[in-house]
């Protein structure tokens, strides 16, 4: 027996440990201490190369996967497992996403009502279209705009020197009237359009060369341009009322008619940047008998009739009247909306 601890002994003692951390040495091998009992004990009898963690169970973390459950009674799959917040998963992952509004998404009367908002909105829109139609009706803003690069040049060359034309009529169809992409006398809004934008920028670039700039004095003329036009329409439908004008004008037709000043404005302005003041006024004389020229020949078939000769005697007066206050109005106000924005 004595043998047989010594020869274990002495192997033990020649096997050293294993150190789990490195950085630290290992002190040597352990020596044997006595018991009271007498008797000798060493870690030979339960020789330990590696450190079992198999049996020690690592705290829950914020992430660690809970252990399963089985539903009340213990050996009874299928109840589903409910983590608590704080233990597994984080507490705003421990039931079904909860967004604001949800719990009115399951409301019968939250329904209702918006069932009943969207009912409302469609009878809105359906009432609104049927105004828009009747009073600006989208086809016949097709109509106007209805043009090419052909068309745009032939209608520059007729607003600045009209005289030598000589067929002023409108051609029409049986259904409705011709475009004025194949009509070069019709009356189109993409000029007029096109020109008041144009002068606005040139509005800005001339203030800009005066040192007189600002966002605000450009607004200010922009809005008082468009202002000007909106005034001059309603002016013009009152006075048509007031002496009993009968024509096939609409007020679409007036605003085209009277848009093409813009043109002469623009052009105005522009001799004015070249030549100062002196082109200025050369460049707007010349354009004011052009646009009231213009505007005397394409209006007269429509103001002043001569379907009806009875008619056509008796309203010859009020007729011209309104004819030559729509012509000689137009030279007016392209000097007002110009003048204050040449040196």
């Amino acid at each position: 027996m004595h043998c047989s601890l010594g020869f274990a002994h002495s192997i033990t003692a020649e096997i050293p440990e294993m150190n789990p951390n490195p950085e630290v040495r290992h002190p040597g091998p352990r020596r044997p201490h006595k018991m009271r009992g007498g008797h000798k004990t060493s870690s030979a009898q339960n020789p330990q190369l590696f450190d079992d963690t198999s049996a020690t169970q690592p705290p829950p973390g914020p992430y660690a996967m809970p252990p399963p459950v089985y539903g009340e009674a213990q050996g009874m799959p299928g109840a589903s497992y409910t983590p608590e917040p704080g233990y597994g998963v984080p507490g705003n992952m421990a039931g079904p996403p909860q967004y604001p509004g949800a719990q009115y998404m399951n409301d019968p009367m939250a329904n209702a009502a918006v069932q009943y908002g969207q009912t409302l909105a469609g009878q809105g829109k359906d009432y609104l279209h049927k105004n828009m139609e009747k009073y600006v009706s989208a086809s016949k803003l097709k109509y106007y705009f209805a043009v090419d690069t052909s068309y745009v040049g032939k209608k520059l060359c007729l607003l600045l020197f009209p005289f030598a034309h000589t067929d002023w009529s409108i051609k029409f169809n049986q259904d409705e009237p011709v475009a004025p992409r194949y009509e070069v006398n019709a009356p189109d809004l993409y000029i007029p359009v096109m020109a008041f934008v144009t002068y606005i920028l040139v509005a800005g670039v001339a203030l800009g060369t005066q040192n007189r700039f600002t966002p605000e004095h450009l607004g200010v003329t922009s809005s008082t341009a468009l202002v000007w036009t909106i005034l001059e329409i309603i002016i013009l439908l009152i006075a048509m009322y007031v002496i009993n004008v009968a024509t096939d004008l609409k007020y679409l037709d007036l605003l085209a008619y009277c848009g093409y000043k813009y043109v002469g404005m623009l052009l105005a302005l522009i001799g004015g940047l070249l030549f100062q003041s002196s082109g200025y006024y050369i460049v707007l004389l010349w354009t004011s008998i052009s646009i009231a020229f213009f505007l005397v020949r394409s209006l007269k078939l429509a103001i002043m009739p001569h379907s009806d000769p009875d008619n056509y005697i008796r309203g010859n007066k009020r007729r011209l009247y309104f004819l030559l206050f729509v012509a000689l109005s137009q030279p007016l106000l392209m000097w007002w909306l110009t003048n204050h924005l040449v040196q």
